[in-house]
């Protein structure tokens, strides 16, 4: 069914991400990258900025905290160095002139085709040399289409070999096939649930982050499109919103960490990935 348990570098890693509002000479965009103004990071009433702070607990909710690991430090792949090799995921934007090039996919059926607007030197999850997930991200700022890559590799001829790949019109809800994989193995998008630098300059993240778990059930719910787990019933399937408890105090954390949490405690996680 596509794609692929994902092993990364450490146990249960975590790869966060969030949003601001910018505001143009048009008004204020939502989620709108500093690099992309006019282009909303998906619409306003996308799922990824829904208020979960009230909403009822899962009956399973103690079971899968459980499976995840409830002693186990959760890890954020910010954008610092391991083993020589930057951490988190990148991302650049483009113009909408930039060259469209051939795309070949490992999972095709579930693939949206090529061309992408994708630069030769397009930074690379983990940067040229990984071995990991290798994904690559890039925005088309004047159309505002979102383009992302798993097991990215740039050819010679200026193509490139991709595991799977998705594209994406920020200004709409539309979710991907039933059954299909993006770069991600829920099927979501990735730039929408990464915490951006930005953000935290901004002092407020707006919708949830994406979360990878060591194991996920064989099924997926929505908005995830896709599972590729390995585990039962006992693990969180793809999809499932993980949120901090409400009466958790944040007082005693850094007034950045407590941006992050907050946001935890408002629109929460969603399992995204598995490794």
């Amino acid at each position: 069914m596509g794609p692929r348990s994902r092993f990364l570098r450490r146990p249960l890693p975590v790869v966060l991400c969030a949003v601001v509002v910018a505001c143009t000479l048009s008004g204020c965009v939502p989620g709108a990258l500093p690099d992309a103004p006019s282009c909303p990071l998906l619409p306003s009433d996308s799922y990824w900025r829904a208020d979960v702070s009230t909403l009822p607990t899962d009956p399973n909710s103690a079971t899968f905290v459980a499976s995840a690991g409830a002693g186990a430090p959760l890890h954020p792949d910010f954008g610092t160095v391991y083993n020589d090799a930057p951490n988190g995921i990148p991302y650049t934007t483009v113009s909408g002139t930039q060259p469209r090039v051939p795309m070949t996919f490992t999972y095709a059926s579930e693939s949206d085709p090529g061309p992408y607007p994708f630069p030769a030197n397009a930074p690379i999850e983990g940067g040229p040399q990984s071995s990991g997930d290798r994904h690559v991200i890039v925005v088309d700022r004047d159309h505002c289409h979102l383009y992302e890559t798993f097991a990215s590799y740039p050819q010679p001829d200026g193509s490139w070999q991709a595991g799977s790949g998705a594209t994406w019109d920020l200004r709409s809800d539309t979710l991907r096939p039933a059954g299909a994989t993006s770069a991600d193995a829920a099927g979501l998008p990735i730039l929408p649930g990464l915490v951006r630098y930005d953000e935290i300059l901004s002092g407020h993240i707006d919708h949830a982050i994406r979360v990878t778990l060591n194991v996920t059930d064989r099924r997926y719910i929505w908005p995830a499109r896709h599972q590729a787990g390995a585990g039962n019933a006992a693990n969180a399937p793809m999809g499932e919103r993980l949120r901090l408890k409400a009466n958790v105090d944040l007082s005693s954390f850094s007034p950045t960490n407590q941006i992050i949490l907050r946001a935890l405690q408002k629109y929460g996680m969603i399992v995204a990935d598995n490794g």
